[in-house]
């Protein structure tokens, strides 16, 4: 993933567009900031160049005092969702200047979008790895098993790599280079070309392509 700027949002969920010649474009809708800028990191301090964002206001008396000092240095409300992006110069930002979808992208850029899958639980190697499994009838004892996952022999261990049953889901993942259909600045509203990963209300990361 590039360390590039981008913004903070949340997906509200799946519809479809159509363009000027009649074309079903299956989109992604996400709300898309506003951000507001609450740190600036510089490499003569921390070692790198970055701003500090903060995503969806929440309020004073929900959030510890470490949290409350941190987020009043810069004006600004509380947040839910705190993050940060890499940036060339911070000092071309401001402490509480709002980040809004409309000056980062337009129509037809390509973004980078990170967010969370939806999480599975504990599932078998049938379900997480699209194993075949057994037969299901005439008496077989070996239906959603995985089998042999190793020589007894040598080497005597499992293999790293192994495809075996565990967690499925819940992880980070980016889908590149999905394109932007629409920009609804009155509400802060982000329609992207194609899937997003996660669940609705999902915090979702965008990045420029910048």
């Amino acid at each position: 993933m590039p360390k590039t700027m981008g913004i903070l949002g949340r997906k509200i969920g799946m519809t479809r567009v159509y363009n000027e010649v009649g074309r079903s474009i299956p989109v992604t809708v996400i709300e898309a900031g506003p951000c507001t800028v609450l740190q600036k990191k510089t490499i003569d301090n921390e070692g790198y160049n970055a701003i500090q964002v903060g995503f969806l206001e929440k309020k004073a008396s929900r959030v510890n005092k470490p949290a409350a000092g941190h987020f009043k240095r810069s004006g600004s409300s509380c947040f839910y969702h705190v993050s940060e992006f890499r940036v060339k110069d911070p000092e071309a930002y401001e402490l509480g200047q709002q980040v809004t979808v409309k000056e980062l992208l337009q129509i037809g850029d390509n973004v980078d979008v990170s967010s969370k899958s939806k999480g599975r639980g504990f599932q078998g190697v049938v379900k997480r790895h699209g194993f075949a499994g057994g037969r299901a009838t005439h008496g077989s004892m070996f239906h959603r098993a995985p089998g042999s996952i190793g020589s007894s022999a040598w080497p005597s261990r499992v293999v790293k790599g192994r495809k075996l049953p565990g967690q499925m889901g819940n992880t980070l993942v980016t889908q590149k280079n999905l394109k932007v259909v629409d920009i609804r600045e009155d509400e802060h509203i982000l329609l992207v070309k194609g899937a997003v990963p996660g669940a609705k209300n999902g915090l979702i990361k965008i990045y420029t392509k910048g």
